[in-house]
């Protein structure tokens, strides 16, 4: 396998669109990386610059050191599997699978051990006669994953192969992919994986580290939970999380030797560990978002001594089985609570408006810069 080295990689189009601005990115050897973002931020496309099915119109791209960026898609030593498995109707699941190694004058006998070895690794031995039409999503998905594996590539690459399928068979692939990524790196075969969704959950799950991306620029590259314990920016705290981090428009303000957020009316006195950071660079009465993940919202007291009581009405539950969604109003402001279902009896018999005491963990709070997003709290 290699390493793929993108340095200052950019993409202008001929009507003067610029999708991509200057993007430097290490991918390591046997890595599984995913890109995420939201539709438009341009992770497609840095995908298909990378497989040569898109022109690179500034910057260098390195795949195991050599500088491929005058390189045919077939040249440089990838596979794609695309979203729509992109499968030959009239060919058997086997011929799908040896279609490449024949054209590229492979021996019959190594064309069969490939072929067998990926149906093997896929669980998909008894496919291999059956055409695409007499397949479910799942096993597409697999044979167009098998196709990728059979030629052996240096990089493997996936443009959001998983969002046709429906969420059940979804969360069974995630696992299959891991799996298998684990299973070639044990083999001594490991595969670098460069995987692409607009679904943070799959990223957060899959990725030995995530690449964020918006409006083709990087936000943060790092691992799973870093991005969502210190996100670097309000962009990133939005975006990974399920629900996501509530982020509300606050000012601090002294409040003896320490500061206080005020959102509103409301004011929660900031905890010595968020305080002390903040005192040598964020002078009182600035501007700042405040942050706070559902999680650290609770309906019943919490033992910390950071956590600050405050009155929000309901607005609406939202009931997921062993967890409920809270929907809130803090003073016109927004909040969702992650509530575990048997904290939840003393809103017994409440309704939408009625009002009830919520404890915030201010230990677990974010604060971000009002004009660009920047975390204050690093």
């Amino acid at each position: 396998m290699a390493g793929v080295s993108l340095r200052r990689i950019e993409k202008t189009y001929p009507n003067g669109f610029k999708a991509v601005h200057g993007v430097d990115l290490e991918v390591r050897d046997g890595e599984f990386l995913v890109f995420v973002g939201p539709s438009g931020c341009a992770k497609s496309t840095l995908l298909r610059m990378i497989a040569g099915l898109e022109s690179i119109t500034g910057g260098d791209l390195y795949i195991g050191g050599r500088r491929v960026n005058s390189l045919a898609p077939k040249e440089r030593g990838i596979a794609m599997v695309f979203q729509n498995y992109a499968l030959y109707p009239h060919m058997k699941v086997y011929d799908n699978l040896a279609f490449g190694l024949k054209l590229a004058g492979t021996p019959r006998a190594e064309v069969d051990q490939r072929v067998r070895h990926a149906a093997q690794l896929l669980e998909m031995e008894h496919l291999l006669d059956r055409y695409p039409k007499q397949l479910s999503g799942g096993q597409a998905q697999r044979v167009a994953v098998g196709r990728a594996i059979v030629k052996k590539p240096e990089v493997f690459l996936f443009d959001e192969p998983l969002s046709n399928l429906d969420a059940k068979l979804r969360a069974a692939m995630r696992v299959r992919l891991t799996e298998l990524h684990r299973t070639l790196r044990d083999s001594g075969q490991p595969a670098t994986v460069i995987y692409v969704t607009h679904d943070q959950v799959e990223a957060m799950t899959m990725g030995e580290r995530i690449c964020v991306l918006k409006d083709g620029i990087i936000q943060q590259v790092d691992v799973p939970t870093v991005l969502y314990d210190r996100p670097a920016n309000a962009f990133v705290a939005s975006f990974i999380g399920s629900p996501e981090m509530n982020i509300l428009d606050a000012r601090l303000q002294p409040d003896g030797e320490g500061l206080v957020v005020v959102i509103g009316a409301v004011e929660l006195p900031l905890p010595a560990s968020k305080t002390r950071p903040l005192l040598a660079t964020v002078g009182p009465g600035r501007a700042v978002k405040f942050g706070l993940r559902p999680e650290h919202i609770s309906a019943a007291p919490r033992i910390q001594g950071d956590s600050v009581e405050v009155k929000a009405s309901l607005r609406f539950l939202e009931h997921m089985g062993s967890e409920v969604f809270v929907h809130l109003d803090l003073g016109g402001d927004s909040l969702t609570a992650r509530i575990p279902a048997d904290q939840l009896a003393g809103l017994a018999g409440k309704v939408r408006g009625d009002a009830h005491g919520f404890h915030l963990q201010l230990g677990c709070c974010h604060l971000f810069d009002a004009d660009n997003g920047a975390t204050l709290l690093s």
